[in-house]
């Protein structure tokens, strides 16, 4: 016979060999990616370390351009001002006057930005393992895109502007409550305030827990918590109003390429975590 025949189950007939290469096989692989599964306990904890460590490293490494940093802040300033939304200075001088509040908010910068972050990550990992993995690459995208706002756009925070007369509260009132300020401000770039990673995680954890928590004082908490750092990254002269829209933006994107992934925003995802693919069952052999 010229070409061999493997008979099937069924009595039809099929040429033996090798199948044609079709793009099935690549769909099948990016398919596998991209379905939700059980998250890695081990794997995430070493992704999300490597990640914030290349974070820090990027973010610290792009050149500090006082000159330009101040010429944008100067330029914000007036953008404000000609918007009639610029009273970040009143603000800081009103909090600054409070003095036991105003060292609460140094620590609250200093503190919640990575406390509660890791928290609803660990939420997620818990209790909707099915979203986790699309909740935390929105997380990732919102920070990678923030890199590339620190690298085109310097920007010098109210508190070293040039004229301002900001109060730098963590300066003022001897807090530990920033990596800017102080013995530490060498080690972290004091002109990366655009976009504001505070308003970008901040509202990432409040949304998430708002779209996914099953009581109605969790899902209040997650929004007052991403309005809480807004004041507070102002009163404290960290970030100018539009900083602020710089992380929502940067949040927006990072959302656009889950859903382009995933196909759906985390929350839309089923909550559990699919198992192990179910294996075809073998045909008992007949005597």
């Amino acid at each position: 016979m010229s070409d061999s025949t493997v008979t099937e189950p069924e009595g039809r007939e099929e040429p033996a060999g090798p199948r044609a290469v079709t793009g099935e096989g690549g769909r099948g692989v990016l398919n596998r990616l991209r379905r939700p599964r059980r998250p890695r306990l081990w794997f995430e904890i070493l992704l999300i370390t490597v990640s914030y460590w290349v974070y820090s490293l990027i973010r610290n490494a792009v050149p500090e351009q006082r000159a330009a940093a101040l010429r944008n802040a100067d330029w914000i300033w007036r953008a404000e001002q000609e918007l009639g939304i610029a009273v970040e200075r009143s603000v800081n001088h009103a909090f600054n006057a409070a003095t036991w509040l105003i060292i609460g908010m140094n620590y609250y910068y200093a503190t919640l930005h990575f406390v509660v972050t890791l928290g609803v990550l660990v939420w997620l990992y818990r209790w909707h393992p099915g979203r986790y993995a699309a909740a935390r690459t929105v997380l990732f995208a919102t920070t990678g895109v923030a890199l590339v706002g620190y690298y085109l756009f310097p920007l010098a925070p109210p508190r070293l502007m040039r004229g301002g007369r900001f109060v730098d509260t963590v300066m003022v009132h001897h807090t530990w409550g920033s990596m800017a300020s102080g013995d530490l401000k060498h080690m972290s770039n004091q002109y990366a305030a655009m976009p504001s990673m505070h308003i970008g995680w901040s509202l990432w954890c409040g949304l998430t827990v708002c779209a996914l928590a099953s009581v109605p004082w969790a899902r209040v908490l997650g929004l007052l918590y991403p309005a809480t750092t807004l004041l507070v990254i102002v009163s404290t002269a960290n970030h100018f109003w539009l900083d602020a829209v710089g992380g929502a933006l940067c949040l927006a994107f990072g959302c656009a390429v889950a859903r382009l992934w995933y196909g759906a925003l985390p929350h839309v995802l089923p909550r559990p975590a699919p198992g192990p693919e179910a294996r075809p069952a073998q045909a008992t052999p007949s005597p």
